[in-house]
């Protein structure tokens, strides 16, 4: 059934690219015009939205002189490449990203797939009383805002003994997502029940008809929530300053904010905005890459997600 599929997908996307070519032969002179309006549109959008990101990497490899000069500098020369090594080796960055990556996003980004995954696969594959009311319930805990649980969780996990853990940021995220577990279920929902009634013939139970046929068939879904989850943790910075107190257990956002605010001495140089710059740029480059390879699995499962309910 698996390799059906692919063919199925194979199949139906080189049937796209034939229409496509197809349009192409067919436009005139004014649809010829109206194509090359559209892409030099989306060419200065394109450009508008990198700027920044451009602004960010240049200016890490500038002096401090260079980085307040009017008009701005745009190609600075020469450039302090070694900024990237001195700025990420002023704090110890090494330690930031031992404990964003290891004990805060790679374990919240399990509890998030696996979690949301049996609730979804509850609510699309399964038939029992209550089932639609409870994920009306379940949705409406979208608009609860993040501000009025604050203070509840606080004295809660402060009950627990578990501030300056990471457990307080790591464990709610095995009870579930309201927002992935509606769009696992309306993914989920779009996969035959022929399957899952052929599986139980052969007398496969839910558990396996759920990691052995659906998983398998969703990765698209699945790798979305997962990379959501995984910049969610990437970049957080509120859970943690509430959270976390201790030092050798912060993560990446409060490395950046203290360097933000430090007025420090190293050699004859001063932390500044090339640092704060330098720093940014190496954060942001593993999600951007992230994105950037995962990008054709991680627009299938946006787009899909939503074509059946």
């Amino acid at each position: 059934m698996a390799t059906q599929t692919v063919s199925q997908q194979t199949n139906s996307r080189q049937l796209m690219r034939a229409r496509r070519n197809a349009r192409w032969r067919s436009l005139g002179v004014q649809g010829w015009s109206v194509e090359i309006l559209k892409y030099v549109a989306l060419l200065l959008l394109t450009i508008t939205f990198l700027l920044p990101f451009y602004w960010m990497v240049s200016s890490a490899v500038k002096t401090d002189t260079q980085v307040y000069t009017v008009p701005p500098v745009w190609f600075p020369v020469p450039q302090q490449w070694n900024n990237f090594w001195d700025a990420w080796n002023a704090e110890n960055y090494w330690l930031f990203t031992y404990n964003t990556v290891i004990r805060y996003a790679l374990p919240a980004t399990v509890g998030t797939v696996l979690s949301s995954c049996m609730v979804a696969y509850s609510f699309s594959r399964l038939r029992w009383i209550g089932r639609d009311t409870l994920f009306a319930v379940v949705l409406a805990t979208l608009m609860i805002p993040n501000w009025v649980r604050l203070v509840p969780l606080f004295i809660i996990f402060k009950q627990l003994g578990w501030l300056n853990t990471f457990l307080p940021l790591v464990v709610p995220h095995f009870f579930g997502n309201a927002f992935f577990i509606f769009l696992l279920r309306q993914f989920f929902m779009g996969i035959p029940t022929e399957l899952s009634d052929a599986a139980k013939i052969d007398g496969a139970n839910e558990f396996a008809i759920m990691f052995r046929i659906i998983l398998p068939l969703s990765v698209p879904a699945l790798a979305v929530v997962a990379l959501f989850t995984f910049m969610d943790a990437w970049n957080d910075y509120l859970g943690p300053l509430i959270f976390v107190n201790v030092e050798d257990k912060w993560v990446l956002a409060l490395g950046v904010q203290r360097l933000r605010n430090a007025v420090a001495e190293i050699g004859n140089r001063q932390l500044a905005y090339p640092y704060l710059m330098a720093v940014s740029s190496l954060i942001t480059l593993p999600i951007f890459l992230a994105f950037f390879f995962a990008q054709r699995t991680f627009i299938e499962g946006i787009s899909v997600t939503g074509l059946k309910g």
